[in-house]
């Protein structure tokens, strides 16, 4: 049995959606009823995760995506990754566009399908802390 290198799927997504800031590569990646669980809150179909995508994109002017770390476990079917994201302030958190500097980290959990197309991330983000530091004057 060959194993699956599904961290170099996730990976490929992070570079190409998020790092290249275009989120019509999500078509390449994700399965049609793709979910993305994201602060409790869960996004339903790869439409609506594209939407979802180009509009946290367009809040962060600027925005570069670091991957810290990727793994996976033995059979591929799950990939846990840290990242950073960098940029400036475009109306992030319901915050006034006022091009602050941004950085925060976060974490996302994946699901991947045995043809290594994702099914499901469940995503957190250090919001409170970058929601705090936005809004502190």
């Amino acid at each position: 049995m060959t194993k699956r290198n599904s961290v170099a799927v996730v990976e490929s997504f992070w570079a190409d959606v998020w790092q290249a800031c275009n989120p019509e590569a999500v078509d390449g990646y994700v399965t049609e009823d793709f979910v993305i669980t994201t602060g409790g809150q869960e996004v339903v179909s790869r439409a609506a995760f594209k939407a979802w995508v180009a509009g946290f994109q367009q809040k962060i002017a600027g925005l570069e995506f670091d991957i810290i770390e990727s793994f996976q476990n033995e059979d591929g079917s799950r990939v846990a990754s840290r990242w950073r994201i960098r940029g400036r302030n475009n109306g992030f958190l319901g915050t006034p566009p006022d091009q602050q500097p941004i950085e925060f980290t976060g974490t996302a959990i994946w699901a991947v399908r045995e043809d290594g197309k994702l099914l499901h991330n469940w995503v957190e983000r250090s919001a409170w802390e970058q929601y705090q530091a936005l809004t502190r004057r």
